[in-house]
């Protein structure tokens, strides 16, 4: 039984298993069907989401806006569109967001072109105190107002635009930010342009782009992404199968790769080039990691991952990397910290600002069980050892209120044997609810403790 808020404890080393499983399904693409089908015409249908504490609370926020989404069995939802434009808001609506960063930036570019809307956003104690400015900057661009002025944290009063006009905005490694500014730009008048600096994820415009005229992705003159939003069009509804999350599904790989003969197959997960740095990074360093089974599905590629254990050279990751690795980093400075040599991670300063300042709290586990780190805003230095030592060591994760960082200290803590106590493991539920389930069928031991 998993309790409402409940810790984890571990103390024994995983063996070796040669398995197949298949993961949470993508979170990204779960909320962004929600979204987007909310705002379509006609009935929506979306097949194997992933049902989390994140999509449930993207999904009680429409439900207050006056979007119809019906149940039909487990993983399989109906969204009654009714167009760009038609949210509705009764006085006093407050819109809770949860943990989810996803549902809040994007919910916002929506809200913030949908006429005659006053509504009051917020979220869990993590997601309030995420710094949400360049989301209130372009969304002021837009015309929206929020409230109080100069505050740049949930929780926040917005304002819709009365008359939006489309924007140009040159996009950096934020896909939420990008998204946000689509969403805004399909309710504004005219057209809204994105230079995509960095490809970020694409999930937003695969969706969008089932709808013809309404976005067009060509490349400028310095072979720059261009996309172009045409305000105020039909949008379709949407017919999406869901497939497994790769950032999920990298847990799991670090485990297999650092297990002498493991064997893992995951089955059914995206494999979208722009979300797949993780794994291409590993490859490069030495990972036996082979995409099989490739298939195109709803503009999104989704195959089976095979993972044997591996002997892997010290990562040397640039800037590069960071766009399609974003969730993965903390699992990275696990799997560097058990790979003897200086890995190196350049351009990750975007870490500090996701549920908890992820290079800091990473490096204090690690340097807790031994390893050696160096690190400033926006780079990190592991020196791995395969070695360390079990005794006098423990690995302790604080309330932190983020998953990525729970996830990584357990897998870390299976591979070494180390005892461990991991707070606050209920947040792992925000995305990958099925998590701890497949950790026990690999083989994997742990102790739930109940927090009252």
């Amino acid at each position: 039984m998993l309790y409402k808020k409940f810790s984890i404890k571990t103390s024994s080393q995983i063996k070796f298993y040669n398995k197949t499983i298949s993961v949470d399904s993508d979170k990204s693409i779960s909320i962004r069907s929600f979204l987007i089908g909310s705002i379509s015409h006609n009935i929506s249908e979306v097949k194997n989401i992933l049902e989390s504490e994140d999509v449930f609370s993207c999904i009680n926020c429409l439900k207050k806006l006056g979007v119809k989404i019906k149940k039909i069995k487990a993983k399989h939802y109906l969204i009654y569109g009714k167009g760009l434009g038609s949210f509705q808001a009764t006085k006093d609506l407050v819109l809770d967001c949860g943990n989810s960063g996803t549902t809040a930036r994007l919910l916002v570019g929506l809200l913030s072109t949908n006429p005659e809307l006053q509504v009051k956003i917020k979220g869990d104690n993590s997601l309030n105190k995420r710094n949400m400015s360049k989301l209130i900057k372009l969304m002021s661009e837009f015309g929206a107002t929020f409230l109080p002025k100069n505050k740049f944290t949930f929780p926040l009063t917005l304002i819709s635009s009365e008359i939006p006009i489309g924007i140009s905005y040159k996009a950096g490694v934020s896909a939420q930010l990008k998204s946000a500014v689509i969403l805004a730009g399909l309710n504004a008048n005219g057209v809204t342009n994105i230079i995509e600096k960095d490809k970020s994820r694409d999930h937003t415009e695969n969706m969008l782009l089932k709808t013809p005229k309404i976005l067009k992705i060509k490349k400028n003159k310095k072979k720059k992404n261009l996309i172009k939003v045409y305000g105020k069009r039909y949008l379709n509804p949407l017919k999406i199968n869901v497939g497994g999350d790769p950032s999920t599904a990298a847990f799991f790989t670090a485990l297999t790769l650092l297990i002498p003969n493991a064997n893992l197959t995951i089955k059914h997960v995206g494999l979208n080039p722009r979300r797949i740095g993780f794994y291409n990074l590993l490859i490069k360093h030495g990972a036996r990691i082979k995409f099989k089974n490739i298939k195109k599905n709803n503009n999104e590629l989704v195959g089976d991952i095979n993972i044997k254990s591996s002997s892997l050279k010290p990562i040397k990751s640039n800037s590069a990397y960071y766009v399609s690795a974003t969730d993965e980093y903390p699992i990275l400075f696990v799997i560097s910290a058990l790979t003897k040599g200086k890995s190196i991670f350049k351009g990750i300063g975007d870490l500090a600002n996701k549920e908890s300042n992820r290079i800091e709290e990473m490096k204090k586990i690690l340097v807790r069980i031994g390893i050696r780190c160096e690190s400033n805003k926006s780079e990190m230095k592991i020196f791995g050892n395969s070695l360390i030592k079990k005794t006098n060591v423990s690995i302790k994760v604080p309330n932190l209120g983020d998953h990525r960082i729970c996830m990584s200290a357990l897998i870390l803590s299976l591979v070494t044997g180390i005892k461990s106590e991991i707070k606050n493991f209920e947040t792992v539920r925000t995305s990958a609810p099925a998590f701890l389930e497949i950790i026990k069928f690999l083989g994997g031991k742990f102790e739930i403790k109940k927090i009252s």
